[in-house]
């Protein structure tokens, strides 16, 4: 492996943790509705789960109640009861083909819970960011000692494994500003 592999291998690995933070976050409730809070709820569709946006189509119908709207009228049970049963706190109510699932608002000891979660989210994901790095300056060091490289061409490269750790780190934490903005705000 090249020096030039390594560098890009980590970078593409270090943008998949970013990827993964701002999709976990996207998880994380604020104070407004918003059709993300479902995608990780899972529907009994015929025995085996599945995506609830595979059996329904979610909207938003204002800005504090999201709508479901089951594709089969069947389903409409099983969604309710797998949105009930998730960990999200909500109580869905079905009206006709449409469930209704109002948002409650956030107490202020909620919102400092979810801050508190928003942080772990990105202390996680600079533990990966680092591990990451970790990987690359031990392949470079391998690749040193195959002898495949100068210690000079390896010196760079881990400075530049450095540089991009930096920029990834500073995105998590720019990521994790923005959405500890987003949960304090009433």
């Amino acid at each position: 492996m090249a020096v030039a592999d390594v560098k890009k291998n980590s970078e593409q690995r270090m943008q998949k943790s970013i990827e993964t933070l701002k999709s976990d976050l996207a998880k994380v409730r604020t104070g407004r509705a918003h059709t993300g809070i479902l995608d990780h709820v899972m529907v009994d569709y015929y025995g085996s789960p599945t995506n609830i946006t595979q059996v329904a189509n979610v909207t938003l119908i204002d800005a504090r109640t999201i709508g479901v709207q089951p594709w089969e009228k069947k389903m409409l049970n099983a969604i309710e009861k797998a949105i009930r049963d998730s960990d999200l706190g909500l109580n869905p109510s079905s009206q006709g083909d449409m469930i209704r699932v109002p948002t409650p608002p956030l107490t202020e000891e909620r919102r400092k819970e979810m801050v508190k979660l928003v942080k772990t989210e990105g202390e996680g994901a600079k533990i990966a960011i680092r591990n990451i790095r970790r990987d690359a300056n031990e392949t470079l060091k391998k690749i040193l000692k195959d002898k495949e490289c100068s210690e000079d061409d390896e010196r760079r490269a881990q400075d530049d494994v450095q540089k991009l750790t930096d920029k990834f780190v500073a995105e998590v934490d720019k990521l994790l500003l923005e959405k500890e903005k987003e949960v304090l705000t009433v």
